[in-house]
């Protein structure tokens, strides 16, 4: 061995082992997963809302209202988190959301007849928390998967998803229970929400820069199929370079439609299911379960995006966003609960392919150096999307049915096919 060669050993091997092992990056996994389970609030809302129509009397128009400014607000405040991404710390843009949590639940259980509060409160307050920290979490935690980004995000969107099941029920049992309430559960929720984000405020972190890892042969399976339909590897693009992009008016336009499938779902769920004749004592558990499908979308689509390619899981994507909507107006059309079950779930399964889509493809089409602003970008399809919420609730009050507002979004799904198949990187 010559002098220069022993110099090339000593230097590497003083420098650090930048691997990184499958235990710890599935630790931060696991971690971003409870945050996001703790904070998917936004989703409960069915059930959260019940209480606040039987003290003021509050209509589905003007409840359907506050589901709508409170993902305007989750998008925005998503966006924000990502603009600053490069020059605010991880600890203190979860910190301002943490005080954004527990300001908007206490102010809500605070309220009197004033749907203004509440529209501050848990609209925009509470909301813009959700989507600090939903930004903040999801792109740090998928940092550290870039060989398995749609993984990754299916199961961190899934926790977001099932927050209906597991913190809606504990509160519908709480509100009902006449020692506690509506009001001493929005107290519990705003400590809970602030808490378990100050948590994460301190051990929630990107990996260093260098960090080496594994690609899975499932993986590089999915990226060949990929290449072979033209979804070349990405170049790192700014936001300002994205936006000039074709491809990404597109995503947007196609994400939002699909979207505001879900939306309507989550906002009118309660109504629909006592529309067919689902009796209040099972409603909230129901609503639970149906929400289970919100996660098992986001949890197969990230499965799908890994293992047969971008291509494919659009088409599939497309058929789910057609189907939702058209069974649940069948439903409506043939009074059958079990349709309307059927339709619905297709519905949440359907929405959960929404946020995995803008993820996956914001790191597919643009790269990673900027994902945070990126993703926070294309994600803004989340501000008029819930207007079909809002839609939905304000028909049904001069309907008095949700047939005609499912069949305006089955209608909007055909045109998202065809948005759809047109979706390159140019």
């Amino acid at each position: 061995m010559n002098v220069n060669e022993e110099v090339e050993k000593d230097v590497k091997a003083s420098e650090p082992d930048m691997r990184v092992s499958e235990g710890e990056r599935w630790g931060r996994l696991i971690l971003g997963s409870v945050v996001l389970l703790f904070v998917g609030i936004i989703y409960v809302w069915a059930i959260l809302r019940i209480p606040l129509a039987t003290e003021f009397g509050w209509d589905s128009g003007q409840l359907s209202w506050n589901y709508t400014i409170t993902i305007i607000a989750f998008s925005l405040g998503g966006f924000c988190a990502g603009l600053v991404a490069k020059k605010v710390s991880i600890q203190l843009r979860l910190i301002i959301a943490a005080v954004l949590l527990f300001g908007g639940f206490f102010i809500a259980s605070q309220m009197g007849d004033n749907l203004f509060l509440l529209y501050l409160s848990y609209g925009i307050m509470a909301g813009a928390g959700v989507g600090i920290v939903y930004l903040t979490v999801i792109g740090a935690t998928n940092a550290w998967f870039p060989d398995r980004r749609g993984l990754a995000s299916g199961i961190l969107m899934m926790s977001f998803a099932l927050t209906t099941l597991i913190i809606g029920n504990v509160a519908d049992l709480m509100i009902k229970a006449e020692s506690i309430g509506w009001r001493s559960t929005y107290v519990a929720l705003a400590i809970a929400e602030a808490a378990i984000v100050l948590i994460a405020a301190f051990v929630v972190k990107m990996p260093k820069p260098g960090t080496v890892f594994p690609t899975p042969k499932a993986v590089a399976k999915a990226q060949a199929a990929d290449k072979t339909a033209g979804q070349a590897p990405a170049q790192d693009y700014t936001s300002a370079e994205m936006v000039k992009r074709a491809s990404f008016w597109k995503l947007f336009v196609f994400c939002a439609l699909l979207a505001a499938v879900g939306s309507a779902a989550i906002a009118l769920v309660g109504q629909i299911f006592t529309e067919l004749g689902l009796g209040a004592a099972s409603l909230a558990t129901v609503i639970g379960i149906v929400a289970l499908f919100n996660g098992f979308g986001r949890l197969a689509s990230g499965w799908l995006f890994d293992n047969v390619g971008i291509r494919t899981t659009q088409y599939i994507t497309s058929a789910i966003a057609i189907a939702g909507p058209a069974t649940v107006v069948l439903a409506l059309v043939t009074n059958n609960l079990v349709i309307g079950i059927i339709g619905v779930s297709l519905c949440y399964f359907s929405y959960g392919f929404a946020p995995t889509t803008s993820s996956v493809f914001a790191s597919s089409f643009y790269g990673m150096k900027n994902f945070s602003q990126n993703f926070s970008m294309l994600n803004l399809f989340l501000i008029p999307a819930p207007f079909a919420a809002t839609m939905g609730g304000l028909l049904f009050v001069s309907t008095n049915s949700f047939v005609v507002p499912f069949a305006i979004l089955a209608g909007a799904q055909v045109i998202g096919l065809f948005i759809n198949l047109t979706i390159r990187k140019a």
